[in-house]
């Protein structure tokens, strides 16, 4: 496995999140909770794949 090169940021939740919020809803929710910008994307991450 080859890993990322340079500091990696990585922010987990683990309160429950109503997803019927929407995008917008949800992007509220990062910056009130975690003073963060929902849309700084550097990477992108799959957890599973369709065979």
């Amino acid at each position: 496995m080859i890993g990322p090169t340079g500091a990696v940021k990585v922010m987990v939740v683990t309160k429950p999140v109503d997803f019927r919020k929407g995008a917008e809803g949800l992007a509220a929710l990062v910056r009130e909770a975690m003073g963060a910008d929902p849309f700084l994307c550097v990477g992108r991450d799959y957890v599973a794949e369709p065979p």
